[in-house]
């Protein structure tokens, strides 16, 4: 909820930082507001919002990380129209993000150390098998050049526009009235009847001959072009490839070994059997303890765990196993049950013990002491994770290595590709939209494809990434741009076109003369017998009833509720071709909608008005906030 707040604002830190994700920048399509101030010189600050002032050099970090993306994906230099508006997209992400975070602090939402603490180690980039690593944190934003402070400073920020946006959202409410005039809604049911009048019926009258053909491929000359293509030579460079020429010694595996210690430990682990027993609708909290307590008193006097097991376990998963869940670490496990089973013996039998799940028996069965591996029984793990960071290096090394070397003039694929060690191919057909080959159709390729400076400027285009682990350049060896396809090949084509066009044309003339009729007083099976189709029988349907085609289920909820004995009527084209002609004839709702099913209409109900809230809230803010942008911020 609150997409809009949550989406833009919190993305502030996650563009400033480019720790999450994919490090990629997305901006929405926002128009200029606020006042402009043109007086800035070209001082350190890229705007200024009820006198904060926002840091210039993050705005220009992210514009660099945009133009290098430009770059790679297009191969040419950004048009000025679209550089202008990136440019004030950046600016407007700060600008929104100021606005938000001065309001949390207008309002008195406060954030605690430890709340900044928790969220800095939820974080996936700071973390190491799941789990937050000091080091790793400190040398991400190293390399980023943030410190510790100034990422804690923003996360705050972050945490406290959170806060907002949950002040809104929990604002939002309906009524009784609303809840039970949203619940009549869906649950209403409408008594109808319809006829389809297929498009066939018309098409055989429709007129074919060559001048008609003629006329129709000349109005509809774009619809019979070929596909723009292009004959490519490419040259490549995989991941792999890279992979096999790192070389990895004894001693680096035994470096990686001693400093990553902690991550070749396994935890102890311990094989046990449960019997778990659950409220139910018809078997409460109470019960279900007190049946536990039976299973319990069972296995102590001696029963069979595995039978028992099978008798009394809700677990359908395990009981079938005699309620075995094999060996597990304690990390893998609820809490109740994990203390438990972690604080046991050897055939120790315990419980009831009470989870989320409901009451669990428990017997431990095995004890698998924690280790650490060997260096031995590690190599093979460090090995190939060495051998696969280093090339992941030198990869991006490359990346950066070809974006260089496209730039200076005098630079060719065959030269590019020998000094890279690339694998170079050619490719007779790349086709817009669908690309081609063992190339794919990545968007990112086709963009530098048909890009002017690659068929136009007859550059070099790339590098493009596909996938994680390859990379492409490419050069255009014939451009076929789109053409008009001769006639006598489009002639069938342009035939079954006119007839599908008169038959539907037909067919809503006819639904359309029919609905005339109808509220002129004749009857529905008068007027489709004249048609010659035959109308449904009468019958109520609901709001998503898949029994009648989509598009006239849609029609008869939209239109108007009929006057008593006297049925209200329409015609529809369907989008499958034809016509129907709709007859609503009655109106009923039901009482007692089913409790899951109302709160999930109202849930998502709300949802879509705390849309609406937020979208009015973040412009608000926006429009009153008195904002001085530096429009030469980005020239530095």
């Amino acid at each position: 909820m609150l997409q809009k707040i949550s989406d833009t604002l919190k993305g502030h830190a996650w563009l400033t930082y480019g720790l999450f994700g994919a490090l990629s920048l997305i901006f929405a399509a926002w128009g200029a507001y606020g006042i402009a101030n043109l007086n800035f010189g070209s001082g350190a600050n890229g705007a200024k919002v009820n006198g904060e002032t926002l840091p210039a050099d993050q705005m220009r970090r992210i514009w660099l990380e945009q133009q290098s993306q430009w770059q790679q994906q297009h191969g040419g230099e950004m048009p000025a129209a679209q550089k202008a508006l990136i440019q004030d997209q950046i600016v407007e992400s700060f600008v929104r993000s100021a606005v938000v975070t001065q309001r949390a602090h207008q309002l008195g939402y406060r954030v605690s150390d430890q709340e900044v603490m928790q969220a800095l180690q939820n974080q996936p980039a700071f973390q190491i098998d799941g789990r937050y690593s000091p080091d790793l944190a400190k040398a991400r934003l190293t390399q980023l050049g943030i410190s510790a402070d100034a990422f804690a400073v923003d996360l705050k920020n972050e945490l406290q526009r959170d806060q907002v946006d949950r002040g809104i959202r929990l604002s939002d409410f309906m009524t009784g009235h609303e809840r039970a005039q949203l619940a009549a809604l869906e649950n209403e049911e409408r008594q109808i009847r319809y006829a389809v009048i297929p498009e066939e019926k018309y098409a055989a009258s429709a007129v074919t001959d060559d001048a008609a053909v003629r006329a129709y491929y000349e109005a509809h000359k774009a619809e019979f072009m070929t596909i723009e293509s292009v004959k490519l030579q490419y040259a490549q460079l995989n991941l792999d490839q890279l992979t096999s020429q790192v070389t990895i010694t004894d001693a680096d595996i035994r470096d990686y070994y001693d400093k990553n210690k902690t991550r070749f430990a396994q935890p102890e682990r311990r094989r046990a059997r449960h019997i778990l027993v659950t409220a139910t609708k018809d078997r409460n909290d109470a019960a279900a303890l007190a049946r536990a307590n039976e299973a319990l008193a069972k296995v102590k006097a001696g029963g069979d765990f595995a039978a028992l097991a099978k008798q009394y376990s809700d677990d359908t998963g395990s009981a079938t196993q005699g309620g075995d869940l094999g060996f597990s670490q304690k990390s893998d496990l609820v809490g109740p049950f994990a203390d438990a089973l972690f604080s046991m013996s050897v055939n120790e039998i315990r419980g009831p013990v009470k989870s989320q799940f409901g009451y669990h028996v428990i017997q431990l069965e095995a004890i698998e002491a924690g280790k650490t591996k060997s260096l031995d029984e590690a190599r093979p793990e460090i090995e190939a994770q060495l051998r696969h960071d280093r090339a992941a290096d030198k990869f991006g090394d490359a990346q950066e290595q070809l974006q260089q070397k496209l730039e200076q003039p005098g630079t060719t694929l065959e030269g590019l590709a020998q000094q890279f060690n690339m694998q170079t191919g050619e490719l007779a057909t790349f086709e817009r939209g669908t690309g081609g080959g063992d190339l794919g159709d990545s968007r990112d390729l086709q963009e530098a494809v048909f890009s002017d400076a690659v068929l136009a400027e007859h550059k070099i285009g790339g590098p493009v990434l596909l996938g994680e682990n390859r990379l492409v350049i490419v050069k255009a060896l014939e451009h076929h741009p789109p053409a008009a396809k001769p006639i006598a090949q489009v002639h069938d084509a342009i035939v079954a076109a006119i007839r599908k066009e008169r038959g539907r044309a037909g067919a809503i003339q006819a639904a359309q003369a029919a609905v005339t009729k109808l509220r002129a007083g004749a009857s529905l099976d008068e007027v489709t017998r004249e048609l010659g189709v035959a109308a449904e029988p009468p019958r109520f349907i609901g709001r998503t009833d898949p029994s009648v085609p989509a598009q006239i289920g849609a029609e008869a909820f939209a239109s108007g509720k009929p006057a008593a004995g006297k049925p209200a009527y329409s015609a529809l084209e369907l989008p499958s071709g034809g016509a129907a002609i709709l007859s609503v004839l009655s109106v009923k709702t039901h009482e007692g909608a089913n409790p899951e099913q109302a709160a999930a209409s109202v849930r998502q109900a709300l949802a879509q008005h705390s849309e609406g809230d937020a979208d009015a809230y973040l412009e608000q803010l926006r429009l009153n906030a008195k904002v001085e942008k530096n429009p030469q911020v980005f020239d530095q």
